[in-house]
């Protein structure tokens, strides 16, 4: 009796296994299965901002409200004559950051320079408002 049911048990084993096999070998190599996958894009790390880009950046994270970018109008370099003629009349500013090989220099500050002497400034220089943008 102990043999027949050491056979049977053998049998049951047997076919549980080889249906266990079967169902998981059956769904990998079904040649109807589709297996979806989703293709990983790989972009380029945005690159590096450099220049005007990167001192504009620079200013930009100091949280100013107002941000503005002076240059020259005939597009020469800013001397030591117009920094200092922006540090007077507009001593608001707290950042001055030289941008461009010396032609522009963004300014930020929290003061409304409209209620300075932005007329003033915009006599000697080109001046655009970059707060907000």
């Amino acid at each position: 009796m102990l043999r027949k049911t050491l056979n049977s048990s053998l049998i049951i084993l047997t076919f549980l296994v080889s249906g266990l096999l079967s169902t998981s070998c059956s769904s990998t190599n079904n040649p109807t299965t589709v297996e979806e996958s989703t293709p990983t894009q790989t972009s380029a790390p945005p690159s590096p901002k450099t220049g005007f880009e990167a001192d504009l950046d620079y200013v930009r994270k100091g949280q100013y409200t107002y941000i503005w970018v002076f240059s020259r109008k005939d597009g020469k370099p800013l001397d030591k004559e117009d920094g200092a003629f922006l540090k007077k009349n507009a001593p608001q500013v707290v950042d001055w950051v030289r941008s461009e090989g010396s032609n522009k220099v963004v300014a930020g500050t929290n003061f409304d320079l409209a209620k300075g002497n932005l007329e003033l400034l915009k006599k000697r220089f080109i001046a655009e408002d970059y707060s907000g943008k």
